[in-house]
């Protein structure tokens, strides 16, 4: 039985839908808006039929059998994907619903089911989370296959002329797109964040954390291209600069590289000042950098970075966290004087950086302030909303009721989710 609202699918291949944070929401404020959701992706957890803080979108999981570690395991991988979410969408149209689709990336193989519905008049959208070129160009260590990269070029530039709208997270996102063909006014930027309605934050916030030791934390993926192990060299390094006795580096978030960071903490002798949080839920992240001092942005200066917005940045900044970065353009869009910049994001620089941040209260407090006031007036997710919803109501030639940005509701804790290899930033390159 299907409803006389609108309704959006969304489509995800690269992690569950309770693990990303950006779709989720994107589904909270389509529902505010008088939409009904369903979003096809990976399977998680196997008993959840509804997303977690959702009022009802319905989730049409599929199972993972194949996981890419190299080119012709990735080329499964997708191949798989594209069958289970193209049978699913199909089964969608027919029963339907799906009056209009969007798509999330990487991957970037998705534009043959464009040609299918918007053959059928109906809107599809694509939802930019990633520089797919970009990131396998990281991933390679700067020296990839030179046919590879084109076929990924190939397929990013297909997946952006067949949409009928793209949502890019930040400008120079938006500026790529554009030089790829798209018509400015079909680019929208829609940036990720938490909404201020997710974070915990009395009045006498702006007060300095007053638990001791301080606090220097690490909160996202934890994956090649994420140079979290420059984190902790850093903190090596921290180690020969002021001792081990008044500081930690906690490093919460879960992905492919977390048993080398356990060996290399060992390896450094660095168990007594680094912890590992695992992957933590809404409420967890916030009590976290809450009581943070600190925290680090380790991406270093590589192309794609320097065009990403790190989502894990925006986080830090909703809860007044003053950041240490490397310099890269995004970072400083976001951030502003809310962050420290190191030239090349070496581990020397950053804890050189971290220490001198340790010692000045009144420079942190300065960044609190920044990093709070660009949150609040910039970059929340109430104002992300507004746009996105927008966009749908354009799409769909719908005058849409004010948006009201409801709070996330708790989901279960824990660490990534079963067949979850991938989990988003809280919330990308992003």
């Amino acid at each position: 039985m299907t409803s006389n609202r609108p309704q959006i699918t969304i489509l995800i291949a690269n992690l569950p839908a309770e693990r990303d944070r950006r779709v989720i929401r994107e589904c909270l404020s389509l529902e505010a808006a008088g939409y009904d959701v369903t979003v096809i992706a990976p399977r998680g957890n196997k008993d959840l039929k509804v997303l977690p803080g959702s009022r009802g979108t319905r989730l049409r999981p599929y199972p993972i059998v194949v996981y890419g570690s190299g080119v012709l395991s990735f080329v499964a991988e997708f191949a798989w994907s594209f069958l289970c979410i193209a049978v699913r969408l199909i089964a969608e149209i027919l029963a339907g619903r799906a009056h209009a689709v969007q798509v999330c990336n990487p991957p970037d193989i998705y534009w043959p089911l464009a040609l299918l519905v918007r053959a059928l008049g109906r809107p599809w959208v694509f939802d930019h989370h990633d520089l797919s070129p970009e990131v396998y160009v990281t991933r390679s260590g700067g020296a990839p296959n030179r046919i590879v990269l084109a076929v990924l070029k190939w397929q990013e530039r297909l997946t952006l002329r067949t949409a009928s709208a793209v949502f890019s997270t930040n400008e120079s996102f938006r500026d790529h797109a554009v030089r790829q063909g798209i018509p400015a006014d079909r680019v929208t930027v829609v940036r990720n964040g938490p909404a201020l309605a997710e974070i915990r934050r009395p009045a006498e916030d702006l007060a300095e954390p007053s638990q001791a030791p301080h606090r220097l934390v690490y909160l996202g993926v934890l994956g090649p291209q994420d140079n979290v192990e420059g984190a902790v060299l850093a903190a090596g390094e921290l180690t020969r600069l002021r001792g081990r006795d008044d500081w930690r580096l906690i490093i919460a978030g879960d992905g492919e590289s977390l048993p080398a960071l356990h060996k290399l903490v060992a390896e450094r002798g660095l168990g007594d000042v680094v912890e590992f949080a695992g992957w933590l839920d809404g409420p967890a992240v916030d009590d976290l950098l809450r009581h943070a001092t600190v925290a680090i942005q380790p991406d270093l200066p590589t192309t794609m970075n320097d065009l990403s917005t790190m989502a894990k940045t925006v986080e830090y900044l909703g809860r007044g966290v003053p950041v240490v970065a490397a310099d890269l353009t995004e970072t400083r869009r976001t951030a502003d004087a809310a962050a420290v910049y190191v030239p090349t994001g070496a581990p020397e620089e950053f804890a050189r950086a971290v220490n001198d941040l340790f010692d000045d209260e009144a420079r942190r407090r300065r960044m609190r302030e920044t990093g709070l006031s660009r949150f609040t007036e910039l970059l929340s997710w109430e104002h992300q909303a507004r746009r996105y919803v927008a966009v749908w109501n354009r799409l769909l030639k719908r005058r849409g009721p004010r948006i009201v940005i409801p709070a996330q509701r708790t989901a279960p804790a824990g660490r990534t989710a079963e067949n979850g290899r991938r989990p988003a930033e809280p919330a990308v390159s992003e």
